[in-house]
């Protein structure tokens, strides 16, 4: 039941039109990317960031289809590949190589699932973890070996990393809860947010070939001010990103509260009789 009840509730998510911008880094040019008036959302650029493949109900669809564009707006929008199942597609993550592309759906009878379409051959989708858990939040390491994800199976949100492509060799990262983990750029570290949202990172070491992984105990580097509602559903976006060498965070979070001093004024209606 609960995820029937998750799977109709986000499928009217998206009932207003929303628009793709693409910003440079010092806040000096903002390039729309998509105008029409459908929903276009949850973009992801490609590795060596020539195109985004993002998400849109265009063509008066209920249903959510994955599209790609040139990143510089030359161009239209290509189809990915046409969704004939659930509603909602998120995508997550793209491999360094350019051949995958992770994305998040929802199963009526599974909840919310992780699959992989390959940019070669037929583009055919496939599911990389479709069990009665929850997983979400997929993101690949930089040498494209490994998986790391959030799954409810322990009855909480926990980061876990597996091999990729195929699942296998799982880990638990996260102690106490946690979401949306992050690599860092030589995939030595992984960041995620705890149940509390602070900003928490674990050592990760592979052997030369890949083939085994150790995972050392998190710890905490800062509490964040993320919204708390809405970071740990499952078609949530990343609230976070963190530069190739770990020493910068980017954080969409509300700013620091002022502190300016609020009036209140009781009984003013008496002031007006005066």
């Amino acid at each position: 039941n609960r995820h029937v009840y998750r799977y109709n509730e986000m499928e009217y998510l998206d009932d207003v039109a929303q628009s793709l911008y693409v910003v440079s880094a010092d806040g000096g040019e903002v390039r729309c990317l998509t105008s029409d008036r459908t929903t276009s959302s949850v973009p992801q650029w490609s590795p060596d960031g020539s195109r985004i493949v993002f998400r849109s109900n265009r063509g008066n669809n209920r249903r959510q289809n994955l599209y790609q564009k040139n990143s510089s707006g030359a161009g239209n929008e290509e189809l990915l590949f046409e969704n004939s199942g659930s509603p909602i597609l998120n995508p997550q993550d793209w491999s360094l190589d350019g051949r995958f592309l992770v994305y998040f759906t929802l199963g009526e009878k599974t909840g919310a699932d992780l699959w992989v379409v390959p940019f070669e051959g037929d583009r055919k989708p496939s599911p990389y973890l479709q069990t009665p858990a929850n997983e979400s939040h997929a993101q690949l390491s930089p040498d494209g070996r490994w998986m790391a994800y959030a799954s409810d199976e322990s009855g909480r949100p926990e980061v876990y990393i597996q091999s990729f492509p195929t699942p296998g060799g799982k880990r638990q990262v996260s102690t106490n809860g946690g979401l949306q983990p992050r690599w860092r750029g030589d995939g030595q570290e992984l960041y995620y947010l705890a149940s509390d949202l602070k900003l928490m990172v674990a050592p990760v070491r592979s052997d030369s070939a890949g083939a085994r992984l150790e995972v050392g105990a998190p710890t905490a580097l800062f509490q964040t001010r993320l919204p708390s509602q809405g970071v740990a559903a499952p078609d949530s976006r990343q609230n976070y990103d963190v530069t190739a060498d770990g020493q910068r965070f980017l954080l969409n979070q509300a700013p620091e509260e002022s502190g300016s001093p609020i009036t209140v004024i009781l009984n003013w209606t008496a002031g007006l009789k005066r």
